[in-house]
This record gives structure tokens, sequence and C-alpha cells, in this order.
């Protein structure tokens, strides 16, 4: 069983009596690596910098280990903190980079009975600390370097093994992939996860990124303004969403207002779908998510709804084709080629189905008439009206 290691409790913040956080309660287990996800001004920073000491919250705890460290300073702290601007010396080579906060140290000299003289950490364990976190970053051989002959990949992994050679036992990292480019960033996401199950202690993550949540994250915290919307394991988070926030901000949604008919049948549409959701009240509102890659296109005639292609745009991998249904657009993603204006049928099985209840981002979501600028969408009046579909919904 994992043992809690932080613990943010009725957490709030507020500049200028502006509040940024909003009663944030939050654990995190040692050796976890937690991802802070949400679009800027969520509140996600500013909790990590409240973590790190480098901000005090307006109200509530922040507990290590069990006990409350609000007023203890970040260089007392068991926490090391990696930014987006990793800041490394110029002056300074990789060795020298890593082995700088070593060589600030000083500790109890051990032949000092009464504890009080401090010692310096002797050169022989610093080379050794140094060559071993060169050995976790796969930098082994890059001593001598200067930073500005590194790539940003190298770059950021000699920021982290800066802050990892103190042997924290948290290792804070606000948005530190921002600056490189889109398989670099990739490629960074794989080798961050390595390093943190090598070292074996406690990530905290911070990004707006969905792909970088879902790809590095043992748990997943999803804000917006100041609040934690839902706290989940990636395949939670995106299997099922608990609201409409979520479900458009993890990945693509087509969300549809609907009513839960009874446990296992909502109907959308005026049409019944089983789905495999229940505990609602009989005819409930609700919110319904289907993702993209969940839905099947078939002939007019054996789908649960059809509707008419309104875009079509090649992505290597997929289409991504817009269909109207009744003057909502959707967004199928799929390896079928549907040309623009075709009439389709669809077909969606309960498990693609995933009822929510209603909420204050009910609405906000889910039209994919302004998908993207390079959707170029037929206007609804030049399309047939979309006759009543047959399906079979039981």
């Amino acid at each position: 069983m994992s043992k809690e290691l932080i613990r943010l409790r009725d957490l709030c913040m507020a500049y200028d009596n502006e509040p940024v956080l909003n009663n944030i309660n939050l654990y995190i287990n040692d050796k976890e690596f937690l991802t802070l996800l949400g679009p800027s001004g969520c509140g996600k920073t500013t909790t990590l910098r409240i973590i790190g000491g480098f901000a005090t919250p307006t109200s509530g705890d922040v507990l290590f280990d069990g006990v409350r460290i609000n007023d203890v300073p970040p260089y007392k702290r068991q926490i090391n903190t990696v930014f987006q601007k990793y800041a490394l010396f110029p002056h300074l080579n990789v060795f020298e980079n890593i082995a700088f906060g070593l060589r600030m140290q000083r500790r109890p000299d051990p032949s000092d009975p009464t504890g009080k003289r401090t010692v310096k950490i002797p050169e022989d364990e610093i080379r050794e600390r140094v060559m071993e976190m060169l050995e976790v970053i796969s930098l082994k051989g890059f001593e001598s370097r200067r930073p500005d002959a590194l790539s940003g990949g190298q770059q950021q992994r000699v920021a982290i093994a800066r802050a990892l050679v103190n042997r924290p036992k948290v290792l804070l990292l606000d948005e530190p992939l921002g600056a490189l480019d889109l398989k670099l960033r990739k490629d960074m996401q794989i080798e961050l996860k390595r390093i943190q199950q090598q070292v074996g202690i406690t990530f905290i993550y911070v990004t707006h990124d969905q792909e970088e949540a879902l790809t590095m994250s043992d748990t997943i915290v999803v804000m917006d303004k100041g609040s934690i919307q839902q706290i989940g394991t990636p395949e939670d988070i995106y299997n099922e969403p608990k609201n409409a926030f979520v479900a458009d901000f993890i990945g693509e949604s087509n969300i549809i207002d609907g009513i839960m008919v009874r446990d296992n049948l909502v109907q959308m549409y005026g049409k019944q779908f089983p789905c495999l959701d229940g505990g609602f009240a009989e005819n409930e509102p609700v919110d319904v998510v289907i993702r993209p890659e969940d839905i099947d296109i078939v002939p007019v005639e054996q789908g649960q709804l059809t509707g008419t292609v309104t875009n079509v745009t090649f992505k290597g991998m997929q289409y991504d084709i817009i269909v109207d249904f009744k003057g909502f657009k959707w967004l199928i993603q799929t390896t079928d080629h549907s040309p623009e204006g075709e009439r389709i049928g669809i077909k969606i099985d309960p498990d693609g189905i995933h009822v929510m209840k209603k909420s204050q981002y009910s609405g906000m979501f889910g039209d994919y008439s302004s998908f993207s600028d390079e959707y170029d969408e037929l206007d609804d009046a030049s399309l047939e009206p979309v006759e009543e579909e047959s399906g079979d919904e039981e």
C-alpha cells in the first residue's frame, strides 16, 4: 500500500482579494507521478509553488509526512523544482552545473560531538553522486560540455539531474517540456517517466497538455478556475469524466443533451440508446459523452442515427469527419473515408456511451460547428432535413 507523503488541506489562495485556489483537498503518495492538468489560469502552478514553499496559502495547510510545513522555507523542504526555463549556468560545464548544489551544502561534522560544526561534502562523494546522475539521465561522457553545446532535451535532463543530485523526496516540474519541439517533447515524456521510476521518488508535474498527462502520470488532477474537477488514473479520467469540462479537456468529445430514461438506457434526439450507466433518477436530464473513436459508420438503413457529412480532413492515421445530426455537429474519427455531402448512419456500442450529471459546464462544449479553422462548414440551411432514423435501441 502506498504511503501518503503530501496532503493539501482546505487550501485557499487569493491575490488582491481575487481567489486563485478554492478549498483544494489533495493527497500525494510517495513514489507517485502526479500531474496537475488544466488551462492557463486554473491554479495549477500556484498549487505547485505552495508545495515548493515559494508561495504561502491564504488559508489551509500543507502537510509533509504528517507535519505542517506552511512556514518552512523552500531550502529547508525535501523538495526541488525544475522550471520551464532550465537556468543552467552558461559558464559551467555539465558536471559543475549538476554539482553546484552539492558544493553549496554543509552538513554536521561527524568528528564534532557538539554537532555545531559543519563541513562541506567531500569531493569524492560529489563526484560519485554527479556521475550517478549522469548515468540516470543517459548523459555519461557529457561532463565537460557547456550548456550551449547541448540540445534542448539534453539541457532539460541536466536541469533534472541538478535537482535530483540533492536527493529530494519530491521533484516539482513546472511545464518543463514547453520549450521543446513536438518530437523531442514526446521523447522526453517517456524519458521523464523512466527517470522517475529509476530514482523512485515523487514527481509532481504541471502541464496544460493532456497528452503529456495521459502518457506519464499515475494520477491526474484536472483543475479549472481554482478548483479540482476530477482526480483519477489516466484511464479513469479519459473513460469516466465527471463533467463536460473534463470530457472536453481530455481528448476530443461529442457532448450531447440527453435524458436518462432508466438505468442502462439513455435518450438522445428522441431515440433510446443502451448504455452501461446507472444511478440516475428516471427521466433525469444528463450530459452524454461519446468519444469520436467510439462511433462506427454504417449504411443509413442500419444506423441508430443518420446524418450528413459536412467536412472531411485526412490526418494520416485516420480521417476526422464532421457529421451534422439535426443541426448539431459531431466529430467522428475513423479509418473509413466518407465523402463530403454523403448521408451516413452511425452505431454506438453501449460501452461507448458515458452519461454524466448536468453541471455548470453543461452546454459549453461538444458542438463541432467551429471545430477548427481548417473545417469550412456547410451552412445548415443547405442540408436536407434529417429524416426520422430507425434503429435497434433496445
